[in-house]
């Protein structure tokens, strides 16, 4: 540990840096912690892991069309689910 004299001659260093100024009190209010910042947002409705097997040529197929693959497979599926709800009204 730096004794009083060393940490004020430290402190003055520090403060006399115009690139290393401490921060005020409005920057201080306007910090977030990290893990709130970190990951995608939250969303209304999320989705749900599960397993499911599909056959080798859905698979490769879709895969075929590049990154997102599985996404393009859940607009399908939810396409065909609107085409029934609205058939079955």
């Amino acid at each position: 540990m730096p004794t009083v004299e060393e940490d004020t001659t430290i402190t003055a260093a520090a403060l006399s840096d115009p690139d290393a100024q401490p921060l005020t009190d409005a920057q201080l209010g306007a910090m977030v912690p990290m893990k709130t910042l970190r990951g995608r947002p939250r969303t209304a409705n999320p989705k749900r892991l599960v397993s499911v097997r599909y056959s080798p040529e859905v698979i490769t197929y879709f895969k075929s069309t590049g990154d997102g693959w599985q996404a393009r497979m859940d607009g399908v599926l939810r396409e065909y689910v609107a085409q029934q709800t609205r058939h079955s009204s």
